[in-house]
């Protein structure tokens, strides 16, 4: 079982953390977290390119030139592929992009990407964010005791509003509540900081709301 140290609000260590094996200690499933993480990607793309078919540009109602005896093409439209200002041939229309993904694929994507940060050393757990009241510098100064740099991800609970307006200034950090954790986030940052009420496997989740992501996975069901 991985053990980790655990810190106070002002960086210090004030004992350790065990994380659970079924969730931070399992062997990373590289091919399912690129499917779930493509997934993911595809989801984010708006669909909203679109294109006009010859039916739909305006004009081109009359036949440009008499059918024969003129040495040309015959033509029935300007509004034809062929002309300038004409409809565009197989050109896109809005669609999703959305693809669907199983839970169980979810779950396991979600705790191989924390099980690789967790090899790695790249998780942090906190004993509370006891913050008196939302302040950028004290967000700076745990950073910077505890020695973190580079991309975070910081994990609060759902009705920790103080927390996240702590945080949520600061360019190189990103701030989500437990039903948010996915594993695209867990994967494009360099460090995962949870509280100790929000390590997944550890404690029942907090009555967040659903993402509504298909892609998403909740620190509940990486704990199932």
């Amino acid at each position: 079982m991985p053990t980790v140290p655990l810190h106070n609000r002002a960086g210090a260590e004030v004992g350790t953390v065990e994380l659970p094996d079924e969730v931070f200690g399992i062997e990373p499933n590289v091919p399912v977290m690129h499917q779930v993480v493509t997934a993911q990607l595809a989801a984010r793309r708006s669909g909203t390119q679109s294109t006009k078919t010859r039916a739909e540009v305006a004009g081109g109602g009359a036949k440009p030139f008499r059918q024969k005896g003129t040495g040309r093409a015959r033509q029935g439209s300007i509004r034809a592929p062929q002309w300038r200002g004409g409809g565009v041939a197989l050109g896109p229309k809005p669609r999703s992009y959305e693809q669907r993904t199983p839970k169980k694929m979810k779950r396991l994507a979600l705790r191989s990407a924390l099980s690789d940060r967790a090899a790695e050393g790249k998780v942090v757990v906190v004993e509370d964010w006891d913050f008196a009241a939302p302040r950028t510098k004290d967000a700076v100064a745990f950073l910077s005791a505890v020695g973190l740099e580079g991309r975070v991800l910081i994990v609060v609970p759902f009705d920790h509003d103080v927390a996240q307006k702590t945080f949520r200034n600061l360019p190189d950090v990103h701030v989500l509540t437990p039903g948010e954790l996915n594993t695209y986030d867990v994967l494009v940052n360099d460090v995962v900081v949870f509280s100790a009420d929000t390590v997944p496997g550890n404690e029942p989740e907090s009555g967040a709301p659903e993402s509504g992501a298909d892609e998403t996975a909740t620190a509940g069901e990486a704990a199932s």
